[in-house]
């Protein structure tokens, strides 16, 4: 997994791949172990290594694995080679999946022109009482869950924030965009929901209890997608990340204060 939050491994279904022929094993008298090559390959590919998953290389890029896959002609998304070169930015001509069409800026969640005379405002507990979005760059976010903060963005730690409640609690989409993951082969992750904004931004919805969103659904911000839960991890949690370009960001640069 990622050095986000999990605290438990699952083998990946790849398939070790040979290159180049064999090499002595000293631990093993008369054992020969596989040589892969680890040679660099060009920007826009990457070299899959023991443990990887289609999903993971997905995420490290900023891709729907889908398409990943469709660009290197692989049937099954869970029979990848170690040492296998895959390409993971678009060929020429190729946009990726079709994203939906951008979302004009919507009025804050506490405005009273976002909840019409006759409509009776959600309870105070709902996330949709948080604070309005706020914009880095493009990207426009609100707050996934309510809750305390019990884990912040390291980098090499933790990919994202960490959000503490309680088992069921609603999930929100914090920004618009299509689901390009939903599902549970992301090891580390538990139950997740990925969702791509545009073609730089994505987010990442992890450990919840039930998933209420389908990989091709279009979300506006503010729709409920999952209820927190502790798949895959020691706590009760949402674990929210924010992927710019396929690499991890510090979310809370792109919330608004709770």
């Amino acid at each position: 997994m990622l050095a986000a939050c999990a605290s438990r491994q699952v083998g990946a279904p790849v398939v070790d791949r040979t290159v180049g022929g064999t090499t002595t094993d000293s631990s093993v008298p008369g054992v020969t172990a596989p040589v892969v090559d680890n040679s660099p390959v060009p920007p826009g590919y990457y070299r899959v290594q023991p443990g990887d998953r289609l999903y993971r290389i997905a995420l490290e890029n900023g891709q729907n694995y889908r398409d990943i896959a469709r660009w290197n002609n692989i049937q099954n998304p869970d029979q990848i080679e170690v040492g296998q070169v895959l390409r993971v930015k678009p060929p020429a001509g190729d946009a990726g999946t079709p994203l939906p069409p951008p979302v004009a800026s919507t009025p804050s969640n506490n405005s009273p022109a976002a909840v019409p005379p006759a409509v009776v405002p959600p309870p105070a507990s709902s996330v949709a009482s948080a604070p309005s979005a706020v914009s880095s760059g493009e990207l426009r976010l609100s707050w996934p869950a309510k809750g305390a903060v019990v884990g912040r963005f390291d980098d090499s730690k933790n990919k994202g924030v960490n959000i503490g409640g309680t088992s069921g609690q609603d999930i929100f989409a914090a920004g618009a965009g299509k689901v390009v993951y939903s599902g549970a082969g992301l090891r580390g992750y538990g139950n997740l929901v990925i969702i791509k904004h545009d073609a730089t931004f994505l987010t990442a919805y992890a450990h919840n209890s039930k998933l209420l969103v389908k990989e091709g659904d279009s979300v506006t911000r503010g729709q409920k997608i999952a209820e927190m839960g502790n798949s895959d991890a020691d706590r009760v949690m949402l674990h929210f990340e924010v992927r710019k370009d396929g690499k991890p960001v510090d979310p809370m640069k792109y919330l608004p204060p709770q």
